[in-house]
């Protein structure tokens, strides 16, 4: 065995073993931390007989249970078969067959192109497999409303108001948003994350690192969509005074209003447990839930039992948060004593059931409600990057996971020492070898209830950034994950659920990697304060028609704090400004070329605005995204309302109050302000030049 074994094998798995960074100098990933990552992705290399075995494991992985192809191509398989058949059988889901030439070719056999959409069975000789049949791109804005251009609102679900939310949004402070945005002509609401996170820790409360996105958080949804108003009147009437006092609050007390909200929910429970399913489980609600329960099937049990499992444990030893750090009977799902477990616990397990009904549930309301009353769009929905290795998910999956390794991102010019994300996230390998199928389930979860799916870092789909656990952040290394199948199949899911896609591609792009985007018809994310050139921001006329376009994100300053420096002035009272001199002097220097850009393109007056008059440089804003050629426009609320105070500071964990500004008003009462319909009415009228 030796050195160039080692990066041979890696480089057939997919990992790059050299990186360019932002200024163009090469960096050789150390031999260590290419084992660790070979390793964990199940392709062991400390011995020579350990490679030969990973290298006959790469040779075996040609063949896959599912393929993907695009409708009407020729459909390329890298089979070797003595004898191959002349001819396949290709069998549709709804049990009808026909049969298709097979010819063999220098590398395997072709079949020809196939014009329906969906997934088949594709039987040769005595071998089956799924083929995926896509189309070419995903649904556009003009398969939605042909040659317009749409605009739409962004907001942080838990950041929304309403009486009785205990002092975090949720799915009711949506659905009325949504239904005032609609009646001032917006067609679309992006919301935060909402996947399940951690019942029994509700300090993880982070939108971006789930326990598990096949499910939702329960904390957002709205109980009254589903069982109506006076059921849950009575159930909150015993916390009244302290659900007051955390709904009037600025800022979220997660940790207070969970306790609140779960108290409301418990009860819930309980009166649903012993009136409807004790009365009758097939009718009525009681039947839904029944239903809802068989639909999600596994997935819903494994996750519901680690809710119960996390809390029991959480109770015997408050440390132990992560399941690797429990016991080994414990940290395996399918031990006896997890079993035992499941048994003596049924009911709490049906409890984290009802909560997930009622999450969905309140998801499918808001988003018919957003229809009904005129969204084209309605929400669109956010699928974050990766998930917590400590969650249900990778608990349950664990043959799914990059064990060992968390994501994140090379050092650049925003972050010199790189970033971790402290995620984990699918296996390439894993995904090949199972078919897709947990890439599938986790498009389907997000896309079901939604008209739109926002991808985080959507380079994701080609190569992740991974970190063996321990390592810096710049001691990682990228790997590739098969991109054509994952495009593939995003634009099946999409096709079928009739939902648009915008891939957040800010940071670290790879070469030609927008054009790819742009031909799958995935829309990218253009923020205003990334349009730069050397001459200055770029004019709205040079925005991509293939992206998004957007003011801001959750994760950099609002357009009021950027002018009025409010976010340098947060670092730098928490000692996060580098050099505070030369970045005060290069936001006045922006400052200028911003003012500029406005005035160039006809959005704003001459004058330039006082310390005290940040609204009028929101408003010029939001008029200059608003000209820009993009098919959909999407307006941070926080922009909307003139706030200064970014949802969440990239590097900060408890130094900012991340994830926990909450908005002035509810949503009727929000885009009720002259100045924020003003604004809106600016982004509506894009529409219609």
């Amino acid at each position: 065995m030796n050195d160039s074994s080692v990066r041979e094998l890696a480089r057939r798995a997919g990992i790059a073993v050299q990186w360019t960074d932002h200024v163009h100098k090469r960096h050789r990933v150390p031999l260590d931390t290419i084992r660790r990552i070979l390793a964990a992705l199940a392709l062991p290399c400390d011995t020579s007989d350990e490679i030969t075995h990973s290298q006959h494991a790469l040779d075996n992985a040609t063949i896959r249970p599912l393929i993907t192809t695009t409708a009407g191509r020729a459909v390329d398989l890298p089979w070797r078969m003595a004898g191959s058949p002349a001819r396949a059988r290709l069998v549709h889901v709804d049990g009808s067959a026909n049969e298709l030439p097979v010819r063999e070719t220098a590398w395997g056999i072709r079949l020809p192109g196939i014009k329906t959409i969906g997934y088949h069975t594709l039987e040769i000789g005595r071998s089956s497999v799924t083929l995926a049949v896509a189309p070419a791109r995903c649904i556009t804005i003009d398969d939605i409303a042909r040659g317009e251009r749409l605009a739409g609102l962004a907001a942080q679900v838990y950041g929304l108001r309403h009486t009785g939310d205990c002092g975090i949004g949720d799915m009711s402070g949506v659905t009325t948003l949504a239904k005032s945005a609609a009646a001032l002509g917006l067609d679309a609401l992006a919301l935060s994350p909402v996947h399940a996170l951690f019942a029994a820790d509700p300090d993880h409360f982070s939108p971006y690192s789930p326990s598990n996105r096949l499910f939702y958080n329960p904390l957002h949804a709205d109980v009254a969509s589903v069982l109506g108003e006076e059921r849950v009147a009575r159930a909150r009437s015993g916390f009244t005074y302290s659900a007051r006092e955390l709904e009037n609050s600025a800022l979220i007390d997660w940790r207070a209003s969970a306790r609140a909200k779960m108290g409301v929910l418990c009860c819930l429970f309980e009166d649903f447990a012993t009136t409807d399913l004790a009365a009758n489980p097939a009718v009525g609600l009681a039947g839904n839930f029944a239903n809802y329960c068989i639909e999600r099937g596994s997935a819903l049990q494994q996750h519901a039992s680690f809710e119960a499992l996390h809390q029991a444990r959480l109770k015997a030893d408050p440390e132990a948060s992560h399941w690797k750090d429990w016991p080994a009977a414990w940290r395996d799902p399918h031990s006896a004593t997890v079993r035992e477990f499941i048994e003596k616990n049924r009911r709490q397990i049906l409890f984290h059931c009802f909560l997930q009904w009622l999450a969905e549930r309140s998801f499918v309301s808001a988003q018919q409600e957003a229809r009904r009353v005129g969204m084209r769009i309605g929400l669109i929905a956010d699928l974050a990057v990766g998930m917590s290795s400590g969650g249900s998910y990778a608990w349950a999956h664990q043959d799914h996971m990059l064990s060992g390794l968390q994501i994140g991102a090379p050092p650049d010019s925003f972050n010199a020492n790189g970033q971790n994300w402290g995620l984990s996230s699918f296996s390439p390998r894993a995904l090949s070898g199972q078919g897709f199928e947990p890439f599938i389930a986790t498009l389907r979860a997000c896309m079901r209830h939604a008209g739109g799916l926002r991808v985080d870092h959507v380079m994701g789909l080609t190569r992740l950034w991974v970190i063996p656990e321990g390592a810096k952040a710049n001691e990682g290394a990228y790997i590739t994950y098969p991109v054509d199948d994952l495009f593939r199949l995003t634009a099946l899911e999409s096709y079928r659920h009739r939902a648009i896609v915008i891939g957040e591609d800010l940071g670290t792009v790879p070469l030609r990697f927008r054009e790819r985007l742009a031909r799958a018809g995935i829309y990218g994310t253009r923020v205003l304060w990334f349009e730069r050139d050397k001459k200055g921001f770029v004019p709205p006329q040079n925005w991509s028609d293939a992206a998004a376009a957007m003011t801001s994100t959750h994760d950099l300053p609002t357009v009021a704090g950027w002018w009025r420096g409010t976010d340098l002035e947060a670092r730098a009272s928490r000692g996060l400004l580098n050099h505070p001199h030369a970045e005060r002097a290069a936001r006045n220097a922006g400052r200028e070329a911003l003012w500029d850009a406005f005035n160039s393109a006809k959005v704003a007056g001459r004058d330039w605005p006082s310390a005290g008059e940040a609204s009028r440089v929101v408003d010029a804003a939001v008029a200059f995204v608003a000209k820009t050629s993009s098919r959909l426009a999407l307006l941070p609320l926080e922009d909307a309302i003139a706030a200064e105070r970014q949802p969440n500071m990239p590097g900060t964990v408890d130094q900012y109050p991340n994830w926990r500004h909450r908005y002035g008003g509810d949503g009727a009462a929000l885009l009720d302000d002259p100045d924020v319909r003003h604004r809106i009415e600016i982004l509506v009228a894009r529409g219609a030049s």
